[in-house]
């Protein structure tokens, strides 16, 4: 039988008559790896913590179909109609008095952007700066969604590592001054893949840094409401304003099939962001923004986010403690204070791909570490999500992956000399 990492090569070469029909700009991007690999746990049988699902038995069923039949009654047709580009107004004076009463950031209404997802604000901050060759920082492991967006434009990619320490600044500093970088591309926030947060300290090293230098640093957000445990650290927003741009996101807190999110940038980048924009999809889905504008005056989105992070909160401890009782004691892994992932590293020479195909044969499935990293193609690393599964369910799939480690240990003591040199 085919391993999935097989089947993904062998795919890969079908139809390469028509490549030269296809533009060197989509021809040298990959499938999303994460897609690829949902593909495979569709069997109901199968354990999942591979995709960044949030938990649909938490979705505001009730309070969205409210919801949707005021806008059916109030708004009628105007919320089936075309609308602005900026987005609904009143969608962004609620972002903005958020951003005030919760993290004490000043935001114009006038420098928030809606956008068909956070992904969508990535894609325009593409299309607005990057030219191909040009150089653009992201974090090692980086997230996935990003680089295939970025990917799309042809840039240089320049992967720091990223740790419990944060950014790695002696390297930024090296990379900063010998390169002309455009933009940093940063998840401060329960990073994903990692879950890590950059510490505060970390945070100030870094705004004093770009802070002589001409570039930007992307702040990508999308978790930060999701904090279990520990204290928030300034965003750059408040260390660094003039060089930061802010990603936010309605998914992880709402729902993400209503595809809403939002960017934060100064007038200037703006207004070249909305034109971007306009010629992507002239504006973000209408009637998806008029029942999220119902939907927020109903007054209960602070407390349906608590009750998210509670039911997340456990589901993160629920992993921890399942890995501490049935993985190998040399298999390291995170322990983030919020977001929806934590990160495994295996001992050096084992193979987390091979690791996958042992687990999905034992039914259960996660993502391997190398497509978050540049130009690598196996590594010892690997992402488990918590967000979408429950309590007990998260410790079976565990204990079968923790299974799945044994044998790949026991395959690779027969195989001394197969090491990997992966990294970390």
């Amino acid at each position: 039988m085919c391993s999935f990492y097989d089947r993904m090569i062998t795919q890969s070469h079908i139809n390469t008559e028509m490549n030269n029909i296809f533009s060197d700009r989509i021809s040298d991007v990959p499938k999303s790896f994460i897609r690829e690999i949902l593909k495979v746990a569709v069997d109901e049988e199968v354990i999942s913590f591979a995709g960044g699902l949030p938990n649909r038995d938490l979705f505001p069923l009730e309070e969205l179909k409210q919801a949707s039949d005021a806008v059916f009654k109030h708004v009628g047709p105007s919320a089936l109609q075309y609308s602005s580009s900026e987005g609904s107004l009143k969608i962004r004076k609620f972002i903005s008095a958020r951003y005030l009463q919760k993290f004490n950031l000043e935001i114009p209404v006038e420098h928030i952007l809606i956008t068909s997802g956070s992904q969508q604000g990535l894609d325009l901050l593409g299309k607005t700066f990057l030219n191909e060759g040009d150089d653009i920082i992201i974090e090692e492991p980086g997230y996935l969604g990003a680089i295939q967006a970025f990917s799309i434009y042809k840039p240089n990619f320049l992967p720091i590592t990223v740790s419990d320490d944060g950014l790695d600044i002696d390297t930024l500093n090296n990379v900063l001054n010998n390169r002309e970088v455009k933009l940093i591309y940063s998840v401060p926030n329960f990073q994903n893949p990692s879950g890590v947060s950059y510490p505060e300290k970390n945070r100030k090293e870094i705004s004093e840094t770009i802070g002589h230098k001409n570039v930007l640093i992307i702040e990508d957000d999308p978790y930060g409401d999701l904090r279990y445990a520990g204290k928030p650290g300034l965003s750059f927003k408040h260390l660094v304003p003039e060089r930061s741009i802010l990603l936010g996101s309605f998914s992880k807190t709402v729902v993400p099939g209503f595809r809403l999110g939002w960017i934060v940038a100064d007038e200037d980048i703006y207004e070249k962001l909305l034109i971007a924009k306009q010629a992507s999809d002239l504006h973000t889905n209408q009637f998806a923004q008029c029942v999220i504008e119902e939907y927020l005056a109903m007054g209960n989105f602070e407390s349906h986010v608590s009750s998210i992070k509670e039911v997340y909160g456990r589901q993160r401890d629920a992993m921890i403690n399942s890995i501490k009782k049935y993985f190998p004691s040399n298999v390291r892994y995170t322990q983030p204070d919020g977001g929806m992932f934590l990160w495994v590293a295996l001992p050096h020479d084992l193979s987390s791909m091979k690791l996958f195909n042992i687990a999905i044969e034992k039914k259960v499935a996660f993502v391997p570490g190398h497509p978050f990293y540049i130009g690598k193609k196996e590594t010892n690393t690997l992402r488990l999500n918590f967000s979408n599964v429950d309590e007990s369910t998260i410790e079976t799939g565990i204990q079968r992956l923790g299974e799945a480690i044994g044998e790949l240990l026991e395959q690779n003591e027969k195989s001394p000399g197969n090491n990997r040199g992966s990294a970390v």
